[in-house]
């Protein structure tokens, strides 16, 4: 099986068993392209930007939408004021900025990660929005069963990453694979989605999911630590109760010899063997596009909803060694090293 790039339709097409893969190139469905050399002066504008928690994958995501509206010419600190709140992992908190964000009306909103989504939604059906680094935007109910948004003011980016190729993904890493853990957090729509798509996918490959609910991110720890024995390797996507303790599950994994498979970049990086998924900077770009054509003055209910419809096979060798597995060639051969990739960064 070789890795080449996977191209996904909007609402999916069929998708070959073979996992796809090379570099993120950053296409979508995205009608409108802004030019890199803005030499007009932008009126001023105000962006109101929220998510969950604070962890490096989103905030990649955050950094790629600024750059992308600098780029076209809405400088924060010039013309652009960023107003930026992070519930720090309580939807409370996110239903109060929610409500404190309207209360500001700026020129359109931000919501990075589904439950900041699903806060903004609900406390505003006026103020442009753009939801961003969702996984499953039908079970958050941002968009209907035909794809379009649930309200005339919001748009936005979904990575729904299709289940099958991660499935082969597991199976490559784990040959004798039977059984996968997966920690997710009740709490998370798009989590307790992902954990729904497994039940109905696993029968037919003789697989058996095994998951552990953890509330907190105190608790990640305890969960992955209760796979010992019980499970054959970890699989997590997209949880950000899970992404703001990942130390403490890869050092849990480690220590029990579980390999883990994740979704993005940061966390190979952070301690995962591998992931298949996009590249969240650039993710951050495309959803910058949405913003800047928001602020350029279209209006928000002629901007569908897109899907990332790229993804990257990113490994690290010297985590799957920790987590008691060697990668097969092909996989070191296309995958992107993430631990070369530091080498070089480090010089």
């Amino acid at each position: 099986m070789t890795f080449t790039t996977l191209r996904l339709s909007l609402f999916g097409a069929a998708i070959s068993a073979a996992l796809g893969l090379s570099g993120c190139s950053n296409s979508t469905d995205t009608a409108t392209t802004t030019d890199s050399a803005v030499t007009t002066e932008k009126p001023a504008k105000t962006l109101a930007i929220t998510q969950i928690v604070e962890h490096p994958s989103l905030d990649d995501m955050r950094r790629g939408i600024i750059d992308e509206l600098a780029d076209n010419g809405y400088i924060e600190g010039q013309n652009l004021k960023v107003n930026f709140q992070s519930a720090q992992g309580n939807t409370a908190t996110a239903g109060q900025i929610a409500k404190q964000f309207v209360g500001d009306n700026p020129d359109a909103i931000v919501a990075i990660s589904t439950p900041s989504a699903q806060s903004i939604v609900a406390a505003t059906t006026t103020i442009p929005i753009v939801y961003t680094a969702v996984s499953d935007p039908l079970g958050a109910k941002l968009i209907t069963a035909d794809g379009k948004p649930f309200q005339s003011n919001l748009t936005g980016l979904s990575s729904q990453l299709p289940l099958e190729p991660q499935l082969d993904l597991l199976q490559k890493i784990k040959p004798d694979l039977k059984t996968i853990g997966y920690v997710y957090s009740p709490g998370e729509a798009n989590s307790v989605s992902l954990r729904d798509e497994l039940k109905k996918a696993l029968p037919a490959r003789n697989l058996a999911l095994l998951d552990i609910p953890a509330n907190r991110p105190t608790d990640i720890g305890m969960a992955t630590r209760s796979l010992q024995g019980r499970a054959d390797i970890i699989y997590t996507s997209f949880d950000n109760n899970v992404a703001s303790a990942f130390e403490a599950m890869t050092q849990a994994a480690n220590e029990i010899r579980l390999p883990i498979v994740a979704s993005d970049e940061f966390s190979v990086q952070r301690g995962a063997t591998a992931a298949l998924g996009v590249n969240d900077y650039d993710f951050g770009r495309v959803t910058g596009k949405m913003v800047y054509r928001i602020l350029n003055g279209e209006a928000v209910n002629t901007i569908k909803p897109e899907v990332m419809n790229d993804l990257t096979l990113y490994i690290s060798p010297k985590h799957a060694k920790a987590q008691g597995v060697s990668l097969p060639a092909d996989m070191l051969k296309n995958g992107i090293n993430v631990d070369e990739k530091a080498k070089t960064a480090s010089k």
